[in-house]
């Protein structure tokens, strides 16, 4: 929740909203509904969009039946029902359940925002170098494949960004004549995600992240946004400072359960 510009603890509503928002800017290929739980597949893209959402409070019974369910729904694509686990946002009883049946925990997780204003002060000014489209260019997606180091199939992301019902703006650094860092982000009810951060390698440590943060941030004050969100694992350092630099506080932490072999 943000208050008078500054951002608070994340109530429960908060963060099911931020999260359900994100879940329509990673839309996965296959979606069903077991009550208010999102049971989400996607054959050919990141397997976080191939995740159960199961938002909303319930009886143990209900409980337990929600996830059979979910375990039939995966069970029909040859895979492992895989969880996504907010305290707060989901059931209490979840986790702890998902572990006595075997569940594997990874995957932690950090939900930040930031008020619009405070992301434009922290980022710094948009450079001359920056490029917004309406839609990705094969400049952007190479870029975002390389930055993430291990193959990503631009196809499967250019499929999946097609599917994204949402206004979205893809940010490009460009660099002696070539892309060297991108970011796009999806307007959502007064709230704008902030996803596909990249940098190449070689361009590292310039600051050209910061100035896709701060050109979206424009983008998103443009449309009136209250605030901006963003998930980034736990572990990744680099990434982290990078978000605290530019004013992205944490509203919880989350993690992931996967089904047993």
């Amino acid at each position: 929740m943000i208050d008078d510009g500054v951002v608070t603890s994340g109530d429960a509503v908060t963060v099911r909203g931020l999260q359900e928002r994100a879940a329509r800017a990673l839309p996965a290929e296959h979606v069903e509904y077991v009550g208010d739980w999102w049971l989400r597949r996607s054959e050919s893209s990141s397997w976080w969009r191939g995740t159960v959402l199961p938002h909303g409070d319930t009886d143990r019974d209900e409980l337990l039946r929600r996830i059979e369910a979910a375990e039939r729904f995966y069970a029909r694509f040859g895979t492992a029902a895989r969880f996504q686990v907010c305290p707060g946002a989901c059931a209490d009883e979840l986790d702890a359940t998902l572990s006595a049946r075997g569940y594997r925990r990874g995957g932690p997780m950090s939900l930040r925002a930031a008020p619009v204003a405070a992301i434009q002060a922290l980022a710094g000014a948009v450079g001359s170098g920056i490029r917004l489209t309406e839609a990705p260019t094969d400049e952007w997606l190479d870029v975002w494949s390389a930055g993430q180091g291990r193959g990503s199939d631009p196809q499967a992301e250019r499929d999946m960004l097609d599917r994204v019902p949402r206004p979205s703006a893809y940010a490009s650094v460009v660099h002696e004549s070539a892309v060297v860092a991108v970011g796009r982000a999806v307007a959502d009810s007064a709230w704008v995600g902030v996803f596909n951060m990249a940098t190449l390698p070689a361009a590292r440590g310039r600051g050209a992240a910061h100035e896709v943060l701060a050109a979206l941030a424009d983008w998103a004050a443009a449309r009136d946004a209250v605030g901006m969100y963003l998930q980034v694992e736990r572990d990744n350092a680099p990434a982290l400072r990078l978000y605290e630099r530019a004013g992205f506080a944490e509203l919880r932490s989350y993690h992931y359960r996967t089904q047993p072999d």
